[in-house]
């Protein structure tokens, strides 16, 4: 039996457990410390690394922001309801323009009285309105008239309007529209009678007067048999 020294032994038990030690330490036994990198256990945050990292995604934007990547076209808000488009397709049209058929105005028009039709003691006036303007237009229904002489007073009553039906009446240019002043003959009826300068007209619907001489002689005033009635306007320039 060979005899080793104390020392020597020693020695060697010591070099063998620093042996064991590191191949358990290799293994990954012990304390269950296990090498290479760290893991991520469910439900927690990861650790930090020393490598570089992807790029942290962007934060997503608030609720109704428009995002990067739509188009200017989805972006842009639709207009408002009874908008007119610019394809023409369900807006409102654009404003039209005054309508060539619409009421005569005073300015358009120009007043005549035409030929008296006399019989069994009446006289019968054709009051005549014709379309002065360029464009067509429309009347209806009485105009206003007034005896008025020479100073601008008003002789006798305003004229009692004549039963009959309004109808629109369309007047292009140069066409007329006529109404029928009817009185009896003062020197037949008796009543009190005055002699106008001038007739006042004053289309329907309008405020504006027109005014044309009166060619009709004397008109009653006050007294028996005065009044003076008025037709409803018809087209043309008299019966």
């Amino acid at each position: 039996m060979v005899h080793t020294p104390r020392s020597t032994r020693h020695g060697a038990l010591l070099v063998g457990t620093a042996a064991v030690l590191g191949l358990l330490t290799a293994c990954g036994g012990g304390d269950g410390v296990r090498g290479g990198p760290p893991v991520t256990d469910s439900g927690t945050a990861a650790p930090a690394r020393d490598t570089p990292s992807a790029p942290a995604s962007k934060p997503a934007a608030p609720p109704g922001t428009p995002s990067a990547s739509a188009s200017p076209t989805a972006a842009t808000p639709a207009p408002p309801r009874g908008t007119a488009s610019s394809t023409g397709h369900g807006g409102a049209a654009p404003p039209a323009t005054a309508a060539a058929g619409s009421r005569c105005h005073t300015s358009e028009l120009r007043a005549a009285v035409g030929r008296n039709d006399p019989g069994a003691g009446q006289e019968n006036f054709p009051l005549v309105l014709t379309n002065a303007s360029g464009r067509t237009c429309t009347v209806r229904g009485y105009p206003g008239v007034a005896f008025v002489n020479r100073s601008g007073a008003q002789l006798g009553a305003d004229p009692r309007r004549a039963p009959g039906s309004a109808v629109t009446v369309t007047l292009r240019p140069g066409q007329s529209a006529w109404a029928g002043l009817t009185f009896s003959n003062p020197g037949v009826s008796g009543a009190k009678a005055a002699t106008p300068a001038v007739l006042v007209v004053t289309p329907p619907d309008e405020r504006d007067p027109l005014k044309v001489s009166w060619p009709g002689g004397p008109v009653p005033v006050s007294g028996t048999s005065s009044a003076v009635r008025l037709t409803v306007l018809g087209p043309g320039t008299g019966p």
